[in-house]
């Protein structure tokens, strides 16, 4: 598909694509900082949870979709529809509630979380789109050193999100008169998203499919959205509120399950499924997948529950807490930047993955025995430990399924990927949760943990920050919190044990050194 292109071509798409991706990955963590702000506007405080929950629950529910879609039709066309509702669902969040309450949708903060969702729509388009197109753009011998970069990109944003969502819901106003800070954290994405859909029209070869397609197999989609939004949204509920055995959250896991045996069934017996299950045929599939789906966890495990550890047990304040995942970024466009290089020159992907594994579980393993007294320096130097481990994790799983898998599917195979890595964090950070939860309730009095002595988590799309410290932490509270964070990163550990054991049965095919069929392995 791509044989005929320029090198100056390749990397004008590579630009184009990048800098999308860079739109969907800064919207996750500039988004969170301005949440007090939106709130205090808006006056949604009962359902703040539901602007970063509506965008989850979209951008993972139709990950499977665009990988299916991508499969079928021009990855270009595909491309633009993404990123031109992504600009649509950002236009639509600055907007709200300018208007007042409108028919249907509601006050502003229902306006904002119903926008939310269509951002999220485009969001989840933005991601697997861009290590799809890529693997058009140069075949796997090459191709780690370019996802290298997608790393780079994710751990860039997520250092800069904070800081600029910050700066325009502070000083927007100044900027704009009469526009309020918080709605340009929404409105920067527009002359962005515009360039980059300028770079995709204009340099982006339309990247059409190997074979003609069949008829979509509409009856899967709906099944498949029908057991992946109740799924997220179960999960992602206040467990305080609807415990695990709530009529509330065992309804809609229960509906989850029957929509997705549902799903599964109508997917064999089509002749077209939205996801080919004979990929799970492919050990290479079946086992990266596996271990992605762990990892996602503990990626989530880290980002979420440090900065808790931060203000409640050693008593920064939230922006200390913030900055001090700028290590953890750094470390993973590190490691994703070296491994994708030392990939594409030596090739041997296995081996970076399973050093990668062992230095996280080194950084995890400290992380999992702080005291009390560690100080904050200590605490940063184990998360940029953390951060170089997780590098090689963002390309070369993703690297190691599409060398392994047939070209006419490597839309669907690049898309599950993202899909399993999505829906083990949002598993493992409910689970996490509830652990969370159920320590402070044995180590606290129960008027400390409902009385508001602790700061609740605000787990937004990216790092979650807390959403105020009291300031001075009592000793109670600190020890507390302390046992409670030094627990979750143990499990983190079992996690990411889990997911280097499953990676020592990857098989290591050779990288291809073309897009073309894959020869039968003997």
């Amino acid at each position: 598909m791509t044989s005929t292109l320029t090198q100056r071509q390749k990397m004008l798409t590579f630009a184009g694509i990048l800098l999308a991706m860079f739109l969907g990955s800064l919207d996750q963590t500039i988004v969170s900082t301005a949440l007090p702000r939106i709130v205090a506007d808006l006056h949604g405080l009962d359902r703040f949870t539901w602007v970063a929950t509506a965008y989850l629950v979209a951008s993972t529910a139709l990950v499977p979709i665009y990988g299916k879609l991508a499969d079928m039709y021009s990855r270009r066309r595909i491309e633009v529809v993404a990123v031109s509702v992504f600009l649509v669902g950002s236009m639509l969040c600055g907007l709200a509630g300018e208007f007042g309450t409108l028919p249907l949708l509601g006050d502003g903060m229902t306006q904002l979380i119903v926008f939310r969702a269509v951002q999220g729509f485009g969001g989840a388009g933005l991601f697997a789109m861009a290590f799809i197109i890529i693997a058009d753009l140069f075949p796997p011998a090459e191709r780690g050193k370019y996802q290298g970069f997608v790393g780079a990109v994710f751990g860039t944003s997520s250092v800069l999100g904070p800081f600029l969502g910050g700066f325009l819901t502070d000083q927007g106003t100044n900027l704009i008169p009469g526009v309020a800070g918080w709605r340009l954290v929404f409105y920067v994405n527009l002359p962005l998203g515009l360039l980059a859909l300028w770079f995709i029209l204009t340099q982006m070869p339309a990247l059409k499919p190997r074979t003609t397609p069949k008829p979509l197999d509409v009856l899967s989609i709906v099944l498949l959205l029908l057991g992946l939004i109740p799924l997220v949204v179960g999960l992602q509920l206040n467990k305080a509120e609807y415990g695990w055995t709530s009529p509330v959250t065992l309804g809609l896991l229960g509906g989850a399950v029957v929509s997705l045996v549902l799903f599964v069934r109508r997917s064999l017996r089509s002749d077209n499924p939205i996801l080919d299950f004979s990929l799970f045929e492919n050990p290479v599939f079946r086992s990266a997948n596996a271990a992605l789906f762990l990892l996602g966890g503990a990626f989530l495990g880290i980002i979420i529950f440090e900065p808790l550890f931060m203000v409640n047990v050693l008593g920064t304040t939230a922006t200390k807490a913030g900055i001090s995942l700028i290590p953890l970024s750094m470390g993973v466009v590190t490691g994703s930047l070296l491994a994708g290089q030392m990939v594409s020159r030596f090739g041997h992907y296995k081996r970076w993955m399973l050093g990668g594994l062992v230095v996280l579980l080194g950084g995890l393993s400290l992380l999992a025995s702080m005291p009390i007294t560690v100080s904050y320096g200590q605490v940063l130097s184990y998360l940029l430990l953390c951060g170089l481990g997780l590098g090689p994790t963002m390309p070369l799983y993703t690297l190691a399924i599409q060398n392994a898998i047939e070209p006419h599917l490597m839309g669907q195979a690049t898309s599950a990927s993202q899909f399993f890595r999505q829906i083990g964090g949002a598993v493992t950070a409910s689970v996490l949760g509830t652990v969370l939860t159920l320590t402070l309730a044995g180590s606290l009095p129960a008027s400390a943990v409902a009385g508001g002595d602790a700061a609740p988590p605000v787990v937004a799309e990216g790092p979650a920050v807390p959403a105020a410290a009291t300031g001075e932490v009592s000793p109670e509270l600190r020890a507390a919190f302390s046992k409670a964070i030094s627990r979750i990163y143990f499990l983190n550990i079992f996690l990411v044990a889990g997911g280097l054991i499953i990676t020592l049965f990857v098989p290591e095919r050779p990288l291809r050194k073309s897009n073309e069929a894959i020869p039968p392995v003997e």
